[in-house]
């Protein structure tokens, strides 16, 4: 004897059971294109149907006698025709896989396989009573002339009535169309066996609905469509996590890039192995005119730090290393880690607390009579080989313990110093070109374009969003915004013809000093001893390039940028270990990973969905993951030295202005500082955030107080002679973190940041039923 599944009594549970019912070709959902069309009778002529209205995801409405749409919204209907609806639908005719034939095929604009629904009302003087009939087409037809788009009509809506009641079957024929761009009814409407099928859909929508009070609403405003729309998977699959719920079963903070193998290099060679099937693509998805704007972006952007980072070098190193070492370097340390690193995302760059190393290391070099260069060689290959250690360890698996916390208190102070050193490079440019009364102000000249460069690139970038020109205009002016913006800039200074500070590229290849080449032996004239000397500031340099690399890999790794090639922290520090080996034998300075050119270079390639439906918000899709960028701007950087002629153009103050957007933009999205606004803003004006809905404010204050203290002291740190131990203090903020679980409960630290890897991401019951009855 058989057993007879019966779908469940709610209208939630039978449209889950219709849903989970087997597809097959005819009944698969498609997007859908409706339309609303009413009869209109003329005084001596034939009644014929008038387009009013029509759906893609919002509502348009026919204007102007029907010769323009208005500007999409979000319809809000009346529950009066919503159970009108439900009525007609249960006493009306219903015919489900009715066959018909169809032709032509489907229009450019609306999204591949999208079919229609025609919705059809309208009130007639022979009718005594309504009629109402629901079809659905098996397969989908076109029917010429039913809508304004040649797509084949799936479903048909008609409702025809005595007259008098116009405006009740307009507002159900709105009812009808709106639901049937929504997303669970859609699917129910393919899938449905029988008319009982459609009013438990009509159900369980009428469960899902939000009522706006009469007297606290106008119904004539249009409601404009929201910039990110929630996802109804919870409303299909029995058992789906809403946002806050989700937080009870939180994934373990990291993913299988940072578990531990057990065995020597078993992390490197299961980054190899994670990465290399996307090897080709890698190549073939930087193909694209995105990729074209971020490589002369990026190009302009790196090319001032290193050969500032150089000149500096030049000067605390008596021309050891300078300028054209720093461009040679970096240019090979780029070039190779693009092309072999796990993460070809990371831009590699030179830090601060390496130049005061570099630094230390040369005054004592000088006091005690060794050689700067040969000590330099021996201190960096045994960073090299202790980093290898670190790789051969899996010790990248403790990047897990680096939480939220510690990102954002890390990339807002780098943001914070590129701002500041922005600003203080232009002051440095205050007395330039003043030789006499009647000298132009060059300064202010250099203000100008400072300020003039920064406003004019973030106008651009937003252009995206302007109501101008069409869309793949306004893209291609927002991919390309930073490097017009240099362009005009250079050519404003060219017609203007103040003499500002330019962009010196050194113009020979060849070793800053003439006593010294290309390649450096480790002895040199210093004694044995110095090589095992070399150990004790080579333990320094390797947690220094150990937190600089790893934190700026797990802020672009990010969960949130959607990447989908994976990652590879070991291979990225196996990379840097022996670049940087190759570095110090060459006399050329160490790079590392920068955080904001990274962050930057990912913002560049961010990727959104084309928006077909009229008002639809585009989504964001991830991050054109790809070598090609990277690989162009080192390439490039290494041959500047055959087209100083052209770069020789570009005002100083200009890049200035690019590092003082970069640092700006990359604040953009920490969670840290849209906490800090917190404490000036009333509570009935503060956003819609979801850790202020379960979090007590207090905490979130007090949260966000020890992460500004942890700012204030590394800030502190970081611009005192103490800079070298700068990294020791980001290790630090690992163990403040930690001690903040004695303050803070699982709960609120999962809405705030990341659990530590651990503890549990699960709740107990106990406190998930008590969270429960809170809500």
């Amino acid at each position: 004897m058989g057993l007879c599944l019966l779908p469940p009594g709610s209208p939630s549970q039978r449209v889950q059971f219709i849903l989970r019912t087997k597809e097959d070709e005819q009944h698969v959902p498609h997007r859908l294109f409706s339309e609303l069309d009413e009869i209109c009778v003329k005084e001596g002529q034939d009644a014929e149907w008038k387009e009013m209205a029509r759906w893609l995801k919002f509502e348009e409405d026919a204007e102007d006698g029907g010769e323009r749409w208005s500007k999409p919204y979000v319809g809000m209907l009346s529950l009066h025709s919503l159970s009108e609806l439900r009525s007609c639908i249960s006493n009306g005719t219903v015919l489900l896989d009715v066959c018909a034939n169809s032709i032509e095929e489907f229009m450019k604009k609306i999204p591949t396989g999208a079919e229609a629904s025609n919705v059809l009302v309208g009130e007639l003087d022979f009718l005594h009573q309504p009629i109402m009939a629901f079809v659905r087409l098996s397969p989908a037809v076109l029917l010429s002339g039913m809508t304004e788009v040649p797509i084949p009509t799936r479903f048909l809506f008609v409702l025809l009535g005595p007259e008098g009641k116009g405006h009740q079957y307009h507002e159900i024929g709105r009812s009808m169309a709106t639901i049937m761009t929504d997303e669970v009814f859609r699917d129910v409407a393919y899938k449905a066996k029988n008319g009982a099928d459609l009013v438990a859909g009509v159900d369980e929508f009428l469960d899902q609905v939000t009522v706006l009070p009469p007297g606290e609403w106008d119904p004539s405003i249009r409601i404009e469509p929201p910039k990110n729309v929630p996802s109804q998977e919870k409303r299909k699959m029995p058992g789906a996590l809403d946002d806050s719920a989700s937080h009870s079963t939180l994934e373990k903070h990291g993913g299988p890039e940072l578990q531990r193998t057990g065995r020597l290099f078993g992390g490197l060679t299961l980054d190899v192995k994670r990465k290399a099937p996307w090897f080709w693509s890698d190549f073939r998805d930087g193909l694209s005119l995105q990729c074209l704007a971020s490589f002369l972006f990026l190009y302009c952007a790196c090319m001032s730090p290193v050969i500032t980072f150089g000149g500096l070098l030049g000067e605390a190193t008596n021309g050891h290393i300078s300028a054209m070492e720093s461009l040679l370097g970096a240019s090979m340390a780029g070039v190779v880690y693009s092309l072999f690193a796990g993460q070809p995302l990371t831009i590699l760059g030179s830090t601060g607390p390496v130049l005061v190393f570099e630094k230390i290391l040369y005054k004592f070099c000088k006091e005690y009579t060794l050689s700067y260069l040969s000590l330099r060689a021996c201190i960096g290959l045994w960073t090299a080989f202790l980093c290898i250690v670190l790789v051969a360890t899996d010790a990248s698996c403790l990047v897990c313990y680096v939480t939220r916390f510690t990102e954002e208190a890390f990339a807002s102070l780098i943001c914070i110093i590129f701002i500041y050193e922005a600003l203080e490079k232009l002051s440095h440019l205050r007395d330039t070109g003043r030789d006499g009364p009647y000298t132009p102000d060059v300064f202010f000249w250099c203000c100008i374009l400072f300020f003039a460069t920064f406003a004019l690139s973030s106008f651009l970038k937003k252009f995206k969003t302007s109501r101008y020109f069409p869309t793949r205009v306004r893209s291609t002016v927002s991919d390309f915004a930073v490097f017009l913006t240099i362009v005009i800039m250079v050519l404003l200074d060219f017609v203007v013809g103040i003499p500002s500070p330019k962009l010196h590229v050194p113009h020979a290849f060849k070793p800053t000093r003439d006593d010294r080449g290309w390649f450096i032996n480790p002895i040199g004239p210093n004694p044995w001893w110095t090589v095992l000397a070399a150990l004790v500031p080579a333990l320094l340099c390797t947690i220094l390039i150990f937190m600089d690399q790893q934190i700026s890999a797990v802020i672009v790794n990010r969960k949130e940028h959607k990447l989908k090639k994976g990652c590879g922290y070991h291979l990225d520090l196996f990379m840097v270990a022996v670049m940087l080996g190759v570095c110090s034998v060459m006399g050329l300075p160490w790079f590392v990973a920068a955080t904001v050119l990274s962050i930057t270079h990912v913002n560049s390639l961010k990727v959104e969905s084309d928006c077909s439906a009229p008002g639809e918000q585009p989504k964001f899709l991830g991050i054109r993951e790809q070598r090609v960028t990277g690989l162009l701007i080192f390439a490039l950087m290494g041959c500047s030295v055959f087209f100083t002629s052209v770069l020789k153009f570009i005002p100083m103050p200009v890049l200035y202005g690019v590092f003082l957007y970069m640092g700006v933009s990359s604040l953009r999205g920490i969670q840290f500082f849209d906490r800090l606004k917190l404490f000036w803003m009333p509570a009935k004006h503060q956003p819609d955030f979801i850790y202020l809905r379960h979090v007590p404010l207090r905490k979130v204050h007090f949260f966000t107080a020890i992460q500004l203290i942890c700012l204030v002291l590394l800030w502190t740190i970081k611009v005192s002679r103490a800079a070298i131990i700068f990294p020791l203090m980001v290790l630090a903020l690992v163990f403040v973190r930690k001690a903040m679980d004695l303050c803070f409960s699982k709960r609120e630290l999962s809405f705030l940041d990341d659990l530590m890897p651990e503890r549990k991401k699960k709740l107990d019951d106990g406190r998930n039923e008590a969270g429960e009855e809170e809500e």
